[in-house]
Parts: C-alpha cells; sequence; structure tokens
C-alpha cells in the first residue's frame, strides 16, 4: 500500500538548484504530485495555462494516482433563484436591482412521506424511509442547503471584482443521536472565510485573497446639481459683488479586468456675476474630460483582476463538497439511529421473553411449594427474579420510547403533534450476515476507491488551488505601482454680455453699448455645446505615475505569510492520505470482526437457550433446583444482550465502511440534486437487509 504525499503546485519563485537540492520524497510524494494537479486540471474556474503547469510537471514524474472525483455541480437552490445574476436579468425591470431580495421562510411543515407510513397509530419505519425522510426533513441537511446560495452569492459579487465574503460551509452536527466520528470536519481546510485567522485542522488562510484589489467592474453614473446664491464682500474694484452659481455635472467611471479605469467627466455651469470686470453674464461653459488609466506592474493583467472571480468559483465547488459531506454524515448518522433504535426493540422484546420466563417459574414453584416438594426460599427466589426482570423491562421500555423520539426528530421536522409524538416506531428491517464485495477487496483497493470519493480530499485539493491564487496575488502586490494614462478633453463658452461689464476703463463704456456690441456677441448655450465637440478648446496629454516602497515590508510579510500558509496546507492534504489509509483498513477489520462476533453471540444465545431447557426439564424431575434455572434466565438473558448488540454493532460497522468509502450515495441510489432541493423522488434502496417478519 503506497501512501500519497502532496505537492500541487511548485511555485515559480524557487530556483533550479533549490529544486535539485530538495530531499526526494519517493513514489508516494510523486503519485500524490501527480494526483493533485491532475484534480486541478480537471477543475475549472482558474486559466488552464496554470493548472496545465503543474500537471505536466507531475505527469513528467511517475503515472498519477486515484484522483478525487469532482462533486456534480448542484443547480436546485433552495431560494429558486440564481444568485450569480443581478435580479434584474437581461430583460427584467431594471428597478429591482435597487430592491431587496425576499427569501421565503421555511417551511416546517413534515414532507407527505411521514403521514403514508402512519398505520393504525404506529409509523411502520424501513431504514429506506428513515434515509428518505431525513433527506427531506432533517434540520442539519435544511440548513446546509443555504449555504449552495451564500457561495452563489460570493460569485455575483466578484463579478464587479468586489472581495469574496467567504462561505464558512461545514458539517452541521446538530441532531442528536447516532455516533460518526469521520466526514464531519468543518468543510474545506481553513475553512471559506476570507481573512480567518485560523481555520479547521490547524491550518492558517489569515491571507486569502491577498494582493491588489480590483477595479470596479460595475459601472457607475453620478450626478450633481447644485445652485449656489453668494454675496462677497468687495475687497477691491476687482472682487466682491453677487455671484449666483448653477452646476450641472455628471460623470461616469468604469473599470476592466484588463486593470484599466475609464473615467468620463461631463460638467456644466451657468455663473451671474455683477463684478464690472466680468464680459459675460450669466457665463455659459460646458467641460469634457475622458482619462484612461491602465495599471503597469501592480494591478495589471486580466489574472490578478478576477482571481476573486476564480476563488468564488472554487468556494462554490467546495460548498458543493461539502454539501454532499453533509448528507454522507447525516445518512450514516440515521443509519446509526435506526439500528440502535432496532437494538432498543429487540432488547424489549427480550426483556419481555424473560419476564414471561420468570413468571413462568415463579408459578410453577408455587405449585411445588404448595405439594412441598420445593422451599419457600426458592419462592422468595423466583420473586426476586420476578421483580428484577420487570424493573429491565421498564427501563428498556423507557429507553425505546426514547429511542423512538431521537429517531422521530432526525425524520421529521415539525413534533408539534402529540399524535405524531406518541406513535410508537416500528422498525421493520433487520441486517444480513451476507458479506459485503467490498470485504473481498484488498486494502488497497478500497483505499484508492476511498481516495476517488471522499469530500474531504477534493476540498483539500481545491483548497491549495485557492491558496495557489493567493500566492499569486500576493506576489503581485510586491510590485511598484506604476500606472500610464491618457485624457482628452476641451471647453466650450459662451453667454451673454453683462450690462454692468466694462469694456473702456477710460469712458467708462459698457460692453453691451452699441459701440462694443458687434465685438462681444452673445452665444447660446446650444453654441458652446457645439464648441465643445468641435474641440475648440482642447485638452489633452498623456502621463505615468510611480510609487515605489523603499522598504516594502507589509507585502513582503504578506506574500511570505502566504507561502508559509501554503506549505501548511501542503502537509495537512498528505495528512488526510494517510489518514484515510488507516480508516478504510480499520472499518474493513471492524465489519469482519463485528460478524464473527456476531456469529459467537448467536451460537452463544442458542448454547444458553439448550441449557436452560435442559434445566428446566431436570428441575420438573426433581434433578435441579430453581436457583440452578435461575442462573441459566440469567446467561441466556445475557447472551442476548450480546447478541443485539453485536448485530447492531456489526449494521453500523457496515455503514461506517461505505461512509469511509464515501460511496453511501452510490450504494443506496441517493441522487444529490434531490438532495439539494428536500425532495425525494425515488427511495434510497439499502443493500443486506431483510425484513423483519412480525413487524405489524
Amino acid at each position: 500500500m503506497h501512501l500519497y504525499g502532496t505537492r500541487v503546485f511548485e511555485q515559480q519563485d524557487e530556483t533550479a538548484s533549490e529544486v535539485k537540492a530538495r530531499p526526494a520524497r519517493g513514489q508516494a510524494g510523486n503519485r500524490l504530485r501527480a494526483c493533485a494537479a491532475v484534480v486541478l486540471a480537471l477543475t475549472t474556474g482558474v486559466p488552464s495555462g496554470f493548472a496545465q503547469q503543474a500537471t505536466e510537471k507531475a505527469a513528467s514524474e511517475l503515472p498519477a494516482a486515484p484522483a478525487p472525483t469532482p462533486t456534480e455541480t448542484l443547480d436546485m437552490r433552495q431560494a429558486q433563484r440564481d444568485f450569480t445574476k443581478p435580479a434584474a436579468g437581461i430583460w427584467g425591470n431594471p428597478i429591482n436591482m435597487y430592491r431587496p431580495t425576499t427569501i421565503a421562510k421555511a417551511s416546517f411543515a413534515n414532507s407527505v412521506r411521514l403521514d403514508e407510513l402512519v398505520k393504525d397509530g404506529k409509523i411502520y419505519l424501513s431504514l429506506s424511509d428513515a434515509i428518505a425522510l431525513a433527506l427531506e426533513n432533517n434540520y442539519d441537511i435544511a440548513i446546509a442547503r443555504y449555504y449552495l446560495d451564500i457561495a452563489d452569492t460570493d460569485i455575483a459579487r466578484t463579478k464587479n471584482g468586489a472581495g469574496f465574503r467567504g462561505v464558512g460551509a461545514g458539517v452541521v452536527t446538530n441532531t442528536l443521536g447516532g455516533s460518526s466520528q469521520t466526514l464531519a470536519a468543518s468543510g474545506a481546510p481553513g475553512g471559506l472565510s476570507n481573512g480567518a485567522a485560523a481555520g479547521a485542522n490547524g491550518v492558517t488562510l489569515s491571507t486569502d485573497g491577498a494582493g491588489p484589489a480590483p477595479a470596479n467592474l460595475d459601472p457607475t453614473l453620478g450626478g450633481t446639481v447644485q445652485l449656489e446664491r453668494s454675496r462677497q464682500p468687495q475687497t477691491s474694484p476687482f472682487s466682491g459683488g453677487g455671484i449666483n452659481t448653477d452646476q450641472y455635472n455628471f460623470n461616469y467611471a468604469q473599470g476592466f479586468v484588463t486593470g484599466t479605469n475609464l473615467t468620463v467627466a461631463f460638467n456644466n455651469s451657468r455663473v451671474t456675476n455683477s463684478n464690472p470686470f466680468n464680459t459675460y453674464s450669466p457665463e455659459l461653459e460646458a467641460q469634457f474630460k475622458a482619462t484612461v488609466t491602465q495599471h503597469l506592474l501592480q494591478g495589471a493583467g486580466i489574472w490578478v483582476n478576477k482571481r476573486y472571480m476564480y476563488e468564488a468559483q472554487l468556494n462554490r465547488k467546495i460548498t458543493d463538497s461539502t454539501f454532499r459531506q453533509q448528507i454522507l454524515y447525516t445518512v450514516n448518522q440515521v443509519e446509526n439511529i435506526y439500528w440502535v433504535l432496532v437494538s432498543a426493540y429487540e432488547d424489549v422484546q427480550a426483556k419481555q421473553h424473560a419476564v414471561e420466563q420468570s413468571t413462568k417459574l415463579l408459578g410453577d414453584t408455587r405449585k411445588q411449594l404448595e405439594i412441598g416438594t420445593m422451599a419457600p426460599l426458592d419462592v422468595v427466589s423466583a420473586e426476586s427474579t420476578v421483580a428484577t426482570d420487570k424493573q429491565a423491562l421498564i427501563n428498556s421500555q423507557n429507553n425505546l420510547s426514547y429511542q423512538q423520539l431521537i429517531i422521530k426528530q432526525a425524520i421529521a421536522r415539525n413534533l408539534s403533534d402529540p399524535a405524531l409524538v406518541a406513535a410508537p416506531v416500528i422498525p421493520t428491517d433487520r441486517v444480513n450476515l451476507d458479506p459485503l464485495p467490498e470485504e473481498q477487496q484488498t486494502p488497497e483497493d478500497l483505499t484508492k476507491q476511498a481516495f476517488q470519493n471522499r469530500p474531504e480530499l477534493e476540498q483539500a485539493v481545491l483548497s491549495l488551488k485557492k491558496d495557489a491564487i493567493t500566492l499569486k496575488g500576493a506576489r503581485n502586490a510586491l510590485l511598484p505601482v506604476l500606472d500610464a494614462y491618457g485624457f482628452y478633453g476641451a471647453t466650450g463658452l459662451g453667454g451673454s454680455v453683462s450690462p454692468d461689464a466694462i469694456c473702456n476703463l477710460q469712458t467708462g463704456a459698457l460692453c453691451d453699448s452699441p459701440a462694443y456690441a458687434s465685438q462681444y456677441p452673445s452665444v447660446s448655450y446650444g453654441t458652446a455645446f457645439d464648441r465643445l465637440f468641435e474641440s475648440k478648446a482642447p485638452d489633452k496629454g498623456v502621463g505615468f505615475n510611480l510609487t515605489i516602497p523603499l522598504r516594502n515590508r507589509t507585502a513582503q510579510a504578506d506574500q511570505a505569510r502566504s507561502m508559509i500558509e501554503y506549505r501548511q496546507a501542503e502537509l495537512h492534504l498528505e495528512q488526510l492520505y494517510t489518514q484515510i489509509h488507516i480508516q478504510v483498513v480499520n472499518a474493513q477489520i471492524a465489519l469482519t470482526n463485528d460478524r464473527e462476533q456476531v456469529k459467537a453471540a448467536t451460537a452463544a444465545r442458542d448454547f444458553n437457550q439448550q441449557s436452560l431447557d435442559a434445566e428446566e426439564k431436570k428441575l420438573h424431575l426433581g434433578a435441579s433446583t430453581t436457583a440452578n434455572v435461575l442462573q441459566q434466565q440469567r446467561n441466556l438473558a445475557t447472551a442476548e444482550n450480546n447478541l443485539i448488540a453485536a448485530k447492531a454493532s456489526y449494521a453500523q460497522a457496515r455503514a461506517a465502511l461505505y461512509q469511509m468509502l464515501a460511496s453511501t450515495l452510490q450504494h443506496y441510489g441517493i441522487n444529490l440534486n434531490d438532495a439539494s432541493a428536500g425532495v425525494v423522488k425515488s427511495a434510497p434502496v439499502v443493500p443486506g437487509l431483510e425484513p423483519v417478519k412480525d413487524a405489524r
């Protein structure tokens, strides 16, 4: 059995000598590098060249190990709306994009399937029905469904260039009962939080999203209309007087994924001034200016400005995988609860049988006491046994009632109906001892299946891919800021000659006098607007902005930290492969041992039953005592309890093996999209079961 190590990406900042000097990791590490690289190449969301580089590097070493199979994309959404797109859509009402989104209240009603199982005031429940009801009603699954929509909102947010808020999706474990020690990790290592201080499994992700902020890709349109009336005290012949200023300014701004920013300003003003040295009053002015700025170093390029989109898409893939992990966990938990219920139900039957036996023995002992063939002390001993057995029966019945309530809260959403709470749950399935096909396979083959199916591996590889994006963003932030810009604009001027304007200081002649009327004609706004686009007064130019941080300590620290976190995630992925290998081997061994334990417990039960029958016959013949019969009854009760516990352990071990292989959905025929929609169209089919004969 080969363990599969990890090195998904070899960083470009390592020199050839460093790579050559790095200690060899052997066949295990090489195979994992190929495995992880193939997964990265199969997933979408990041430019193919980036994944291809890692794939080619890994493929040049050794054949690839089994890669985690990507989880199918879940299209059914809790709110029945695609949150990756604007509310208005292409042809929708544009006003909708400014209206708040409403989410329908969650349903707290049980699915119809539960009502159909109630017969004569009892719930006859098969394991298949229990799983189907959990997929429809379980609160943990219902809560996890919302993570899909939350991940979609991040995709919509990053399409504008904004940073993602993170999903934080993890397996919800609020359902009581059962026990499942695997597949319950908090989703991806490090979580999906943006800027979280620490994540799951000891993996830190504090630099997630590091790098220059992308441009705002959603265009914005703004405008300012301002009417100002002011009067200034006169301090010289050239100042003072009343000034009325009306401004009508408009602007447009948009960023592009290339690192380009466009701003367009269109400003208009109308100024009325009583100053005699201003020729026009009102003075009409129209200005236009367009500026294009392009990042050349930091923030330049399509990839760096779309990296948040890529990460949001990976977050959605991780969320899909986490939802599959939720289904695997909850289904296994419901199975465990079901088999605990079966054990409690059979325990009640065993305790009832024990009461019947001890009561019958007490009756026989009393009859023998009456005829003088039995001592009074034997009657007292038999009465004590009956009382003990009845107490044990009451405890078992109380435990059964509790286990029935436990399974109801796992498969029902509303327990406010007293009839539903009071209805006893009758489990109709029992597990058989037929070997599973997986038991005939080698641990190596089973481990390869687990490597392909386990969602934790898929999430860890996708998280490494996110970390690689963060590395590139952090490296880009190390560069100086160098921007090239160009602008073009023009001004158009017009207005009417001010009646107070003086055109001849010696004579004091006004500009609107006949002598100067032809020299200062009035210009309408329309004419000024035409002059604006005729470029009578152009304003154009180009330039560069350069900002060089002399020490650059913040960017250096972030880049180094992101690299450290990436190495940490590499170790976690390799650790996952080791853990899964051990878990699969342990689950296979446990299943084999538990089957043999059931066989041994069955033989012990049969032996004690025969011993009790023989001891009772001896008692009737006077060759034994009541104490011996009571001892055999206790032995039989202990053997029956051991058999019940062994059967429960074996049933849970079967479910655990499927869970370790993450193949429960395939074996039971569970459709993941149906589970995400909360409507199970066809009930799961659980193999290896047989119906109980006396369920009704």
